[in-house]
């Protein structure tokens, strides 16, 4: 046995997520159906760094996997990219010892996530960002932000009806910049993990502090009242990217 690394990007509008369901498309339904026939095997299981929803789009997932025999990493990485669909891209093949886990190992992961300016929705930006007409006050977003670094509990800012209980996360970098030319504001969020949803609660909160819906500090507010009805809304999964998963201190992406 080999223990494997593989490192890709995909658009996630035709997938029903990343985790495996039953008569969905998934990527890591595509990834272990392309390994079982390499392998010749009838079921195949990789482990991935998280898991992305439906819609939602990576630049730089992570998956691992034990494969039967020593293929050279480019190789591997010609093999799998040749039984890939379009809208996947394996870019990277590393072997790496037994003790690596792609979910476990993992020390941090940054989203991006884009937000469409303009008074009408970009036909063609409409699967990769998420709309907002309003006006933007970026300033209190900025102050916003920086209240999001540091170590709280984010139990207003996750899905309900999830099974994790501890809901206390890091948050080591949060960031907005302005893209004038395509009419975009992008923010990214880098941290040691994150709860379901909530970078995409996390957005839209911040674009409702940015109209000044919300007081420019209430995410200090939100911490303490722990509850997901107040934080309200979840921007669309369509302008969220899993960008970038760290181990022991990496910081590239290609």
């Amino acid at each position: 046995m080999t223990h494997y690394k593989l490192t890709l990007a995909y658009d996630g509008t035709h997938f029903a997520g990343y985790q495996v369901q039953p008569n969905q498309r998934t990527v890591q339904g595509v990834l272990q159906k392309a390994l079982a026939k390499m392998a010749k095997v009838d079921h195949f299981h990789i482990d991935g760094s998280g898991r992305t929803d439906s819609g939602v789009h990576a630049l730089g997932q992570v998956v691992s996997f034990d494969y039967p025999g020593n293929i050279p990493v480019e190789a591997m990485l010609r093999a799998m990219n040749s039984l890939m669909p379009l809208d996947v891209e394996i870019f990277k093949a590393e072997i790496v010892p037994a003790t690596f886990h792609a979910r476990y190992s993992a020390t941090g992961k940054r989203y991006m996530y884009r937000v469409q300016r303009g008074r009408y929705t970009d036909p063609f930006k409409r699967l990769y960002t998420g709309h907002f007409p309003y006006k933007l006050d970026l300033n209190r977003v900025r102050v916003a932000l920086d209240d999001l670094v540091g170590t709280h509990d984010f139990s207003s800012f996750a899905a309900s009806g999830g099974v994790i209980t501890d809901k206390v996360r890091t948050i080591y970098e949060a960031t907005v910049r302005e893209d004038v030319a395509a009419n975009e504001v992008v923010f990214e969020f880098y941290g040691n993990g994150f709860l379901y949803n909530m970078v995409r609660i996390l957005v839209a909160t911040l674009l409702e502090i940015g109209t000044g819906r919300r007081d420019v500090h209430d995410f200090l507010r939100l911490f303490e009242v722990k509850d997901r009805q107040q934080a309200r809304g979840t921007a669309p999964a369509s302008g969220l990217y899993l960008k970038e998963v760290y181990y022991d201190g990496e910081q590239s992406l290609r």
